[in-house]
Parts: C-alpha cells; sequence; structure tokens
C-alpha cells in the first residue's frame, strides 16, 4: 500500500457492487410496516379491553379495577406516539436530516414512559384517597370478570407486541410488549381485590390499588432505563463484541481498531476502523472494506447501515488521525485530536 500508506478510504452503504443489496431502504420499510401493523392491533386489543373495564368500574366503585383500567387506557395511549414514530421513519433522509427519522421512535418512548409514570401517579392517588376515605364495592362478581378479561387481553397483546418488536429490534415496542404483560399480572390483582372484599376486608381494594401503582413504577424504571440508554448511544456490549468478531473473521482484516454503534429507532448504525496489509493497492483495501461490510449484514441482521474506514495496519486506529500542532491562514497554534 505504499502509494496510499498516508489516505484512507471508506466503504458504506451502497457501494457494493453485489448482485444482491441489504441496507437500510427496503428492509427499514418493511419493519416499519410490520410496527404500524403491531401498533394497530394493539390499540384495537387494548381500547377494546379498557372500554370493557370503564363500564365495570363505573358501576363497581373498586378503585383497585380503577387502577388497572386506567393503566389499561394508558397502555392503549401509548400506540398513538409509536404509529406516529414508526410512519414517520419511513420517510427518506433528507438534507436536514440525513440519517433519517428513526429517532423520532426514540422520542416515543420517552413519551410512552412518562404516560406510564402519569398512570401510576393517578392510580396512587385514588388508591391513598380510597384508604382514607373507604367505600364499598358492589357487583363483585364483574369485578372478578372484568380482572380476568383485563388479564387476557394485556397478556395477548404482550405476546405480539414483544415478538414484532424484537423482529425488527424496536426497544420502544418491546419495552410497551413487557409494560403490557405486567400489567395483565396487575389484573389479576385486582381479582384478589375482589375475592378480600367478598370475604369481609374492604380495605383489600385500596392496597391492591396501591400494590398495582408499585408495579407500574417499577415498569417506568425499567422501561426508562432502555429508552434512556438509547437515547444516549448506549448498546449492549455484547452486540459490540459480536460485530468485532465478525470482522476479525473476515478474509484480509489484521486488526479492528474501533467499532462505534449507535441506534436510531429500531436501526443500528456502525462505524468501524478496520486494518490491513500496507503493501495493498488503494483497490484491494477496498474490496476488504466491501467484503467486511458484506458479512456484517449477512451475520447481523439487526445491522442496517455500516461505515468502514480502512487503514494500514501499522498506523490502524483513530489515535493516528490526529493533527499535531501547528498553524494556518493566521490562525493561532492549534491541532486537532
Amino acid at each position: 500500500m505504499s502509494a496510499v500508506s498516508r489516505s484512507h478510504f471508506r466503504s458504506e452503504l451502497g457501494h457494493s457492487h453485489h448482485d444482491h443489496t441489504h441496507g437500510t431502504i427496503d428492509p427499514g420499510l418493511l419493519t416499519t410496516k410490520r410496527g404500524i401493523w403491531a401498533v394497530k392491533w394493539s390499540l384495537i386489543g387494548l381500547g377494546a379491553t379498557a372500554i370493557f373495564q370503564v363500564v365495570i368500574v363505573f358501576f363497581s366503585g373498586s378503585v383497585a379495577l380503577l387502577a388497572d383500567t386506567m393503566h389499561n387506557i394508558a397502555d392503549a395511549a401509548t400506540a398513538i406516539p409509536l404509529w406516529i414514530a414508526f410512519a414517520l421513519a419511513r420517510r427518506k433522509p433528507s438534507r436536514r436530516f440525513t440519517y433519517g427519522y428513526g429517532r423520532v421512535e426514540d422520542a416515543a418512548g420517552v413519551v410512552i414512559v412518562l404516560t406510564i409514570l402519569l398512570s401510576a401517579a393517578l392510580a396512587g392517588y385514588e388508591s391513598i384517597n380510597r384508604l382514607l376515605h373507604p367505600q364499598s364495592v358492589k357487583h363483585l362478581w364483574a369485578v372478578a370478570v372484568a380482572a380476568v378479561i383485563g388479564f387476557a387481553g394485556n397478556e395477548l397483546v404482550a405476546i405480539f407486541r414483544i415478538r414484532v418488536g424484537k423482529q425488527i429490534n424496536s426497544a420502544a415496542l418491546v419495552a410497551d410488549g413487557y409494560h403490557s404483560r405486567v400489567d395483565g399480572l396487575t389484573s389479576l390483582g385486582v381479582l384478589f381485590s375482589a375475592v378480600g372484599v367478598w370475604l369481609g376486608y374492604p380495605l383489600t381494594d385500596p392496597i391492591i390499588g396501591l400494590v398495582i401503582t408499585v408495579t407500574i413504577a417499577a415498569i417506568v424504571w425499567e422501561s426508562g432505563k432502555a429508552i434512556f440508554t438509547r437515547l444516549l448511544d448506549g448498546v449492549d456490549p455484547e452486540v459490540t463484541d459480536e460485530i468485532t468478531h465478525a470482522l476479525s473473521q473476515t478474509q484480509g482484516v489484521r486488526d479492528v481498531a474501533e467499532v462505534r454503534l449507535r441506534w436510531s429507532g429500531h436501526r443500528l448504525h456502525a462505524e468501524v476502523n478496520l486494518g490491513v496489509d500496507c503493501t495493498l493497492t488503494v483497490t484491494a483495501g477496498h474490496a476488504i472494506a466491501v467484503e467486511a461490510r458484506h458479512q456484517l449484514l449477512h451475520k447481523l441482521p439487526y445491522l442496517s447501515n455500516v461505515t468502514i474506514h480502512v487503514d494500514p495496519e501499522h498506523l490502524s486506529g483513530e489515535s493516528y488521525h490526529s493533527v499535531s500542532e501547528h498553524t494556518h491562514a493566521g490562525l493561532p497554534h492549534h491541532s486537532h485530536r
């Protein structure tokens, strides 16, 4: 690589001459369509469950069922920002938003977490108020039926959301799925409250309401960590290790210096620095970069965008890209790291 010992080159999406393609355009459209499809049916399922429970709350006066119903309503409402996010993610990148609109999905995740937090606060308030001012619960059989239906509806939606979310690598959709699962378990808590009241322990109802509130708060904490980790460009270290291993197995790659990853919605973007034999030509080095990208996209289906920077192996890594202190154009002495 003597002719280019101090030059570098990049291999990006769209630069391959293979007969088949990998990348963000078609797969992205497919995954967002699946996301919208999942969100739509989740909204229908949870909406129907919540409407049924609202009717029972009105006639029974159960605060435990009220807390569960508010949670279900909040869960159904979270489908709306996800729907908007998936729809926007289908738009092509622009000159202003050069990476596309995947971050809208992460913003939707924040809205979801805040919505769940609000439902927890309202449920907690109503439960404490009922503890201080007890009221009788009527139609216990209807409360029990509503609890069972709430559990069934949420569990079905949870399975659906988690499955699709994992298929398209959407943290927001998976978080919403686990939220639905725990929400289904809290519905069973309403069943216990109905049994407790029937046995002559009226305070069981607001106590279960508080238990549901604490459960919702735990969901907020776990979902919030997942969403804000992505907003801060955090990734699972195992993903970095997997990509590093795949690159090191590519023929011609002598060194994997840096691997930087970040999620944009459910799309994972990667930037890597590779070291190759310094005697290679630019064309040969470029061919290694293209093959490394090709192998990554084949082996790691969650990866949708790759930028590969190739260096001669004895100058591999960003530490060799820094510019020492210098001056030009009348500027004071400065460096670039």
